[in-house]
């Protein structure tokens, strides 16, 4: 790997997926698709977000460098992008090697992990997703998986049994007096609920290595414990902390907004794909149900206050869809959907998240999920696997 090619460029906008013109090239690539927009365009932001030196260090990530473009590229399925790909694929495979190993070294030195080292947005899980989208299985997807079991084991800190994935830092990842003992994450996109859904997808395409489906039960009992109401009245924490650990008790007093990231709507998917994957439908049926009172709860949805995809109600829509899908026409939900999509709309004309360009907290994903909503079953495609809403 190159000086050029390795260099610290992880701030280069045009490199990110979630807040530059690697994710708009996604919404360029759907509109092309559908015949509402051009090759030609889409190859325009290609070059665009091509123009600096690509990111291919240690700490590229799914949403940042190297990845980030390469799942761009792989997303519009086109013959001319097919060698700019084979040479981003060797430095991914070379980088997620050197996470893994870093991230193994880490475990066998009985400390807890950081958010990136295993989550979808900066860890070893959105490495994952890129290998599972491109090349549909493999031998470095083979390791992730590997790792990911391994996550699951608990590990010993202080005479005290944690959660493998349990970390000492605050939310945002950073040691902070304000998080004393650290927390568990369980949102799909900084916590175990990324693990769960890329293994229980890995496991639906018949991938699979040896302790994952425990790995995948294990993650759902963790869930299970932490689950307050039943039926619709269903939910789950974003986070827990060491205090509600030692006590076995939930200090939070209701569901916080049903955002993607963090809310029933992400948690609900990746336990949806775990019941599918285990063939276990009754927590299929009761992830689905959980849903189902979510968005038909205007407390809930109250808590919304913008329109984006990562907090707001396009991710709300967009994990609806995929959840109701799965579900099944007669789904309950299939009917809410069009609800939720007219008040997405309505909400999305007044908002000034449009304002900005980006995929996570601006008018790319919010468009995007439109036209997913309006999408034919047949005409749907996987741009929201970096979401692991879909595969």
């Amino acid at each position: 790997m190159t000086a050029a090619t390795r260099q610290l460029t992880s701030t280069v906008a045009s490199q990110s997926l979630g807040r530059g013109t690697a994710g708009q090239a996604l919404l360029h690539i759907e509109q092309a698709r559908i015949g509402y927009g051009s090759w030609r365009r889409v190859h325009e932001h290609i070059i665009k977000m091509t123009g600096a030196p690509v990111a291919a260090h240690s700490q590229s990530c799914l949403f940042e460098g190297a990845p980030a473009i390469a799942y761009v590229l792989a997303t519009a399925e086109q013959a001319a992008y097919e060698s700019a790909l084979a040479t981003l694929d060797s430095h991914i495979d070379e980088l997620t090697r050197e996470r893994l190993q870093r991230a193994h070294r880490r475990i066998e030195s009985g400390l807890l992990p950081g958010l990136r080292e295993f989550d979808l947005i900066s860890g070893l899980t959105g490495l994952g997703v890129y290998q599972l989208r491109r090349r549909r299985g493999g031998e470095v997807l083979h390791d992730v998986l590997e790792y990911l079991v391994r996550l699951c084991e608990p590990l010993t800190l202080d005479d005290q049994a944690l959660p493998g994935w349990w970390t000492a830092n605050d939310i945002a990842d950073h040691p902070s007096a304000s998080w004393p003992g650290g927390h568990g994450n369980l949102g799909i996109a900084h916590g175990i609920s990324g693990p769960l859904a890329l293994m229980a997808m890995a496991a639906r395409r018949g991938m699979f290595v040896r302790g994952q489906l425990e790995a995948i039960a294990s993650i759902c009992v963790w869930l299970d414990r932490w689950q307050q109401g039943n039926g619709e009245t269903a939910w789950w924490p974003g986070t827990i902390t060491k205090r509600e650990l030692d006590t076995d008790h939930l200090e939070q007093a209701g569901p916080q907004r049903p955002s993607w990231c963090y809310g029933t709507p992400g948690l609900v998917r990746a336990q949806q794909l775990a019941g599918l994957a285990l063939d276990d439908q009754s927590r299929q049926h009761k992830a689905e149900t959980a849903l189902l009172g979510c968005v038909t709860d205007n407390a809930q949805l109250d808590q919304l206050s913008d329109t984006t995809l990562c907090h707001g109600w396009a991710g709300l829509v967009q994990a609806t869809q995929r959840v109701a899908a799965d579900a099944g026409a007669r789904s309950p939900l299939t009917a809410q959907l069009s609800h939720l999509t007219r008040r997405l709309d309505e909400l999305a004309f007044f908002d000034g998240s449009m304002h900005r360009p980006d995929l996570l907290e601006g008018r790319t994903g919010i468009r995007l999920v439109q036209i997913s909503a309006t999408s034919t079953v047949d005409s749907k495609s996987n741009w929201d696997a970096c979401l692991l809403l879909s595969g």
